[in-house]
Parts: structure tokens; C-alpha cells; sequence
């Protein structure tokens, strides 16, 4: 663990969730903290204890320190001064790294990072540990400081932007499930963004675990490691699948149909998990149970329930294509697709792709819609625009017969017509029940 500066002045940019939890954390480790955020939001519980708050503001403020929120481009005026002056520039998940001694580990990916984060957290306590999921999963690394026993594992869901800002923050176990493009509003290229997660590897030591794939080496001290969905279990490999869950140093773990994670790409996060709950000191047969009463994520392939024989799943967590693309491997027939939403500038030509010969018909909503229904075409998908998701849900079940399968995988942020990917969901949820499903 890394000390932290004595304290002085700090200012926390962005005031959402992990901004609010870095500045009170400050605030009780002795600093005088100034909270800014472009939009007016409603900040009294920091004023309250003795925070400044400025919000609207963009102005740069003099510091001995920035946390930047992940939601703050690198751009922004009083980030962009910090960099100029020579001010550290700090995630929140680097600010609470270096304030508490727990040990961590460490999921990023474009796609399946919080089913892996809340799986190794479920296993890790299934076998006895201690093991909180945080980061951006939900739950900001600095509201646990002080708040769980120093050996309790912090296993933190890493996003590339938290990962930006991060010059000593150290994993003893990290994965890097996938890299397809995403947030292409936010970087230049792939290779930008590639970059940015690769920095979660950046610390470790030649004792930490690392997985990443094939082809990628991290730039840290550790090894590359390997899952492998084929069988591979040569050297670098870490974890494979052969007639069920393979670990190096455990061999088999469990069959496939004990692990209730549907589709191929979960078989990727059970194998990371699996590897990384090995590295903690978990056993076979204590990961195989972990593994076996997973409850499953919301939001991600969740099944609401079914009416008349069609079955209603919510993905709202699909927040672009290759994570749609996942969504279609695990119902690979008689799908009544819901897709769109604002855009992220990915291109639907291969969702279109994985599409064809699977979707019955597609539902598009939100401003991508057109953009979708274009690609759709080409692969002669049928489409229909309903604009907004109640409707979609509705015209989705007039025309499903028995044995299909509703699914909202939207392949596209969801800022266009709701408040998070969340209330999407919870949209759905409620547009399914409407509609008699249970």
C-alpha cells in the first residue's frame, strides 16, 4: 500500500456517487476539500459536513491533489489545469487503495465485468473469506474505508476511465476478460482504450496473478496468464474447459451443468473467477459450491418471467454490441430482440451479423434506432421502429408465439430516455409484469 500525502487541499471533480465518497473520505482523513461539477446537483449532504461544494462550475480551483470522478472527461477545465500545473491527478479507487490495507483484486473487460466481480465475490465468501464487490459496480471503494476488517478482499470492478488515473494502485489478482469497442465517445481508437485497462496490470508484482488474452502481455511484473474455452491447458493457461471448469494446480472443479451461468461468454467469467478464488487460497470443492448457488446479476441476462410460453429476459446491462452479440450466443433461437438507445459510435454491422438466423424480428428504440434497423437490413433481419420500450414490449408479444424469447439487449447506452441502464431495466421489468408475465 502506498502512503498518502499529508493532508492539504483537495478537489474532487465530478460529485456522483464515487465523487461524493472521495470527498468525504478526505474530509475525515484531515483535508480541506472543494467538490465541483458542471451540472447543478444536489450536494447538502456535503455542504453539511463542511465540504465545499460548487456546482455548476467548471472554473479551476488551486489543490495539493484532484480525484478525478470516472465520468469527467481528462479534458475537462479544472482537470485539465491539475495536468498543466503538475498536480497528481487521482481515481477514486487509487485515493482508496492507499487509504486502507485490504488486499484486492481487480475485473476489467469491455463485457462481463460485473457478473465476474459479483461471482468472485460470491465464491470468496462462500468459501469462507472475507469479500465485498466494489467499484463501478456500485459500491465506491471509499465508503469502505474504516467500514470493513482490514482482510476482507475488496474485489473492484475496474472501468478504463477509473483506470486512467491510477499511479500506484496494485491488484494481487486482475483480469482482463475482453477488449471489443466501446466508449469510442471518449477515446480516440481501440488502442487508446486498450490502454487505458491494461493500466489495472501496471503494479503487480512477479507473485500477482494476471489474466489477460492471448496476444496481450500486461505491463506489470506478473506473468501473463490465459483462460481458455477449448481445452488448452499448456503453459500460460490458468484455467480451461474440458468436460466442465478446469484450474491449474486443482484440476477439475466442477461439470458446466452445475454452473447455472448460461452462455459461452459466462463460461469465460466462471474460469476467470475460478482462477482468481484459487490465487485467494479457495479449494475445488469450495469454488465449485460458490460457483453452483451464484444467484446471477440484474440487469444481465436476467429472466423476469414468461406468459403464454414466451419467456421475457432482461439485459439491460448490454450497454453495446459485442455485449449483445454475448446475449444472442446464450439464445441463440426464437428471439424477439429489443435493441437501441443513444449511441456510443459503435457500429452494429456485426451485431447484425450474430443476428441473422436467430432474431425473429427486432424491436428499435431510442435515437439509434435508425442506424440499427440499417444494419439489420443488410442482414436481412426484419425490423420494426416503435420508438420507446413500453410499446416494444408490447408489439414484441403480439407477435411471439410459444417458445420464443423476449429479450432486451439494447446494445447502446441508455441516456437517450432513461436515467441509467438500471431504470431501463426496471422499465422492462415492470412493462413484463404488466403484460401477465410471472
Amino acid at each position: 500500500m502506498s502512503a498518502l500525502p499529508d493532508p492539504g487541499r483537495a478537489l474532487v471533480v465530478g460529485i456522483a456517487k464515487s465523487g461524493r465518497a472521495a470527498a468525504v473520505l478526505l474530509r475525515d482523513l484531515g483535508w480541506e476539500v472543494v467538490a465541483v461539477d458542471r451540472a447543478d446537483v444536489d450536494a447538502r449532504d456535503l455542504a453539511a459536513v463542511g465540504i465545499e461544494v460548487r456546482a455548476p462550475s467548471e472554473e479551476p480551483v488551486p489543490a495539493d491533489l484532484v480525484i478525478r470522478s470516472p465520468g469527467v472527461p481528462r479534458g475537462a477545465p479544472p482537470v485539465a489545469a491539475a495536468y498543466a500545473a503538475g498536480t497528481p491527478v487521482w481515481s477514486e479507487i487509487e485515493l482508496a487503495s492507499r487509504a486502507m490495507p485490504n488486499p484486492i483484486m481487480g475485473v476489467t473487460g469491455t463485457n462481463g465485468k460485473t457478473t465476474t466481480t459479483e461471482l468472485l465475490a460470491h465464491v470468496l465468501r462462500e468459501g469462507g473469506m472475507g469479500a465485498v464487490a466494489c467499484g463501478n459496480v456500485g459500491t465506491p471503494m471509499a465508503s469502505l474505508v474504516g467500514e470493513v476488517p482490514g482482510d476482507t478482499w475488496l474485489v473492484a470492478e475496474c472501468s478504463s476511465f477509473q483506470l486512467e488515473d491510477t499511479p500506484t494502485f496494485r491488484p494481487h489478482a486482475a483480469v482482463l476478460l475482453n477488449v471489443t469497442p466501446d466508449h469510442m465517445d471518449r477515446y480516440p481508437d481501440l488502442d487508446a482504450y486498450r490502454r487505458a485497462k491494461m493500466n489495472l496490470f501496471a503494479h503487480q508484482g512477479p507473485h500477482d496473478l494476471a489474466i489477460v488474452p492471448r496476444g496481450l502481455r500486461p505491463p506489470g511484473a506478473a506473468p501473463a496468464m490465459h483462460i481458455s474455452p477449448a481445452g488448452d491447458d499448456g503453459p500460460g493457461t490458468v484455467a480451461w474447459a474440458e468436460g466442465g471448469l478446469h484450474v491449474r494446480g486443482l484440476g477439475r472443479v466442477a461439470p458446466w451443468d452445475e454452473i447455472p451461468l448460461r452462455g459461452a461468454h459466462n463460461r469465460g467469467n466462471a474460469m476467470a473467477a475460478a482462477a482468481m478464488a484459487a490465487h485467494a487460497g479457495l479449494g475445488a470443492g469450495e469454488i465449485a459450491s460458490g460457483l453452483a448457488t451464484f444467484p446471477g446479476v440484474p440487469h444481465r441476462l436476467e429472466v423476469v418471467g414468461s406468459v403464454r410460453g414466451v419467456a421475457f429476459v432482461n439485459d439491460s446491462k448490454a450497454t453495446n454490441p459485442a455485449a449483445a452479440i454475448a446475449a444472442l450466443d446464450a439464445y441463440p433461437r426464437h428471439v424477439r430482440l429489443i435493441a437501441g438507445g443513444s449511441s456510443k459510435g459503435a457500429s452494429f454491422d456485426e451485431l447484425a451479423r450474430a443476428a441473422a438466423g436467430t432474431v425473429e424480428r427486432a424491436y428499435l428504440i431510442g435515437e439509434t434506432a435508425p442506424g440499427i434497423q440499417v444494419a439489420l437490413a443488410a442482414a436481412e433481419v426484419p425490423t420494426t421502429c416503435v420508438g420507446d420500450l413500453v410499446s416494444a414490449v408490447s408489439r414484441a408479444l403480439s407477435d411471439a408465439a410459444p417458445g420464443d424469447v423476449v429479450l432486451l439487449s439494447p446494445a447502446c447506452a441508455s441516456f437517450d430516455q432513461f436515467t441509467g441502464y438500471a431504470h431501463r431495466g426496471e422499465v422492462f421489468r415492470e412493462a413484463a409484469r404488466e403484460a401477465g408475465a410471472g
